[in-house]
């Protein structure tokens, strides 16, 4: 029997994918060329480079909402990027997309989240405000790109430009500087696409888990929601003797079917509503085609809102943000008043057109929550060794 090989796999794709999807053999190729592989497709190499990245295996100790070290039930940047992961190759496999371009953009979109999640974020772009700013996704770009270090004549991990392109544009932005070096004027492919609506699936469900099971927001906080109501009457109705936490697991499950299938149609609805059938024509539609249907669209901003009110705003929450705040705040300048308290292989990336600021920022917002109260506590505590 013979080996399938690259070809084989090209020519699959090619008879497979959908007419507006991407196949691995038309990426626009790699910053830096390299051979192709015997028989591993382009998108293929670039999702396990990215699982094998110091910035991807980082995330297990990032905070999503609750900061690592109040529990380990609670779900971290690593767990949320795999739950995205997952819902956005189903939908990529329903599609007829590519599911490997798909989840490689999927595994990419948080590598650059600071420690303390949005917190630490909010806080690094005050502090980068007259240095240059600080997004998180252009900071993902920026890991894959320079950061990284696994190939002796080239920085990054040298991922296609399909990839880094539906990095840098996710969230449907197109303002980041970077974004004109991947062609502003155009959306990106819908597997890059969808990842922005399949990571706002992962977190509204799985902050509602997390929610629940941490006891700061009870079922009578999610109450009028009509969302959730629905999902949730559905659920007891179907298991009157289950317990709250098979109720909630159940719940959760059926809200990620619920948004999940609607996105499925919204998006075929649109496709056919544009008459989308090559890429060029998908790629023209701006900002996107992904996205919930008008009505869910409604239903989940109220979700959303309440969130808000009740957990991202809970009294415990904000003492998190505040605590986060002011660690990293304290970390940014110090550094920046004394550069040299880091490590020298961190400050000798100073220079080149690299700011000691940018240095700054990069080598934070690479922290884990672990290491940077470590750092913080190295910093000031006088009765800790340095």
């Amino acid at each position: 029997m013979a080996r399938r090989d690259r070809s084989f796999f090209e020519k699959q794709e090619r008879e497979q994918l959908a007419p507006y999807a991407m196949p691995s053999s038309a990426s626009r190729g790699r910053a830096h060329p390299e051979p192709e592989h015997p028989f591993r497709l382009a998108f293929q190499r670039d999702r396990d480079r990215i699982i094998h990245s110091t910035a991807f295996r980082r995330l297990e100790y990032k905070t999503q909402v609750f900061v690592n070290q109040e529990g380990d039930y609670y779900r971290t940047r690593l767990t949320h990027t795999m739950e995205t992961a997952q819902i956005t190759r189903t939908v990529a496999r329903i599609l007829g997309l590519n599911q490997d371009l798909a989840e490689a953009v999927a595994l990419a979109h948080d590598l650059g989240h600071t420690p303390f999640g949005h917190a630490g974020e909010h806080v690094l772009a005050d502090l980068m405000r007259d240095h240059g700013g600080f997004d998180h996704n252009s900071q993902s770009l920026r890991i894959v790109e320079e950061l990284e270090q696994r190939h002796p004549h080239f920085d990054g991990l040298n991922l296609s430009y399909e990839v880094r392109e539906g990095i840098v544009k996710h969230s449907g932005r197109y303002d980041r500087p970077r974004v004109a070096d991947f062609d502003a004027g155009s959306a990106p492919p819908l597997e890059a696409q969808i990842v922005d609506y399949c990571d706002e699936i992962a977190y509204n469900a799985h902050d509602i888990d997390d929610g629940i099971q941490s006891g700061l927001i009870s079922l009578e906080d999610l109450e009028g929601i009509e969302l959730w109501d629905r999902t949730y009457d559905r659920i007891r109705k179907a298991f009157p003797k289950a317990s709250l936490s098979v109720l909630r697991y159940q719940a959760v499950r059926t809200l990620i079917d619920e948004l999940t299938t609607d996105l499925l149609d919204a998006i075929e609805a649109r496709i056919l509503e544009h008459g989308i059938e090559t890429i060029e024509d998908l790629r023209r539609v701006k900002p996107h085609l992904a996205g919930p249907s008008q009505a869910m669209d409604v239903q989940v901003r109220q979700l959303k809102a309440r969130l808000m009110e009740r957990l991202y705003q809970h009294h415990r929450v904000r003492r998190m943000t505040a605590k986060a705040g002011r660690v990293m705040r304290a970390l940014f300048e110090t550094y920046m008043e004394d550069p040299h308290q880091m490590p020298p292989h961190i400050t000798a990336r100073a220079g080149a057109g690299v700011s000691m600021a940018r240095v700054i920022a990069d080598y934070i917002a690479g922290m884990t929550d672990r290491f940077a109260l470590e750092e913080h506590g190295r910093l000031f505590d006088p009765f800790q060794k340095v």
